[in-house]
């Protein structure tokens, strides 16, 4: 375990006093030490995230993963390419619930460009 920090925040934004453990857990384990680790690119990790996200039907969490994932290099063809792919591995309706979090995620994105 490290004492360093990359100044990842997400759990104390989401939570702050409330669940204090959760927020340690989030910020310091997850987004400090497993994210950083350097044996997978954040790219890889992006994908195996958004992967196992939709396969577990936890679309709500991928309105957050597949934001992520963009900032850490994949493009919107791809990640709507992985979620069509996985339709056929982790269930068409699993696909079809990520797909409309996608599809909102990625309109957001474009109206802030704009």
């Amino acid at each position: 375990m490290t004492d360093e920090t990359t100044g990842w925040t997400g759990g104390q934004r989401a939570f702050g006093d409330f669940a204090p453990a959760l927020v340690h857990y989030t910020d310091r384990v997850l987004f400090d030490e497993v994210w950083e680790r350097p044996e997978l690119s954040k790219r890889d990790r992006s994908l195996i995230t958004v992967a196992a996200l939709l396969a577990g039907g936890n679309a709500e969490q991928l309105n957050f993963h597949l934001d992520y994932a963009r900032k850490n290099g994949l493009t919107e063809q791809e990640l709507i390419e992985a979620v069509t792919h996985l339709a056929f591995y982790a269930g068409w309706p699993k696909a079809m619930s990520a797909m409309a979090v996608a599809k909102k995620v990625f309109a957001a994105e474009t109206a802030q460009e704009n």
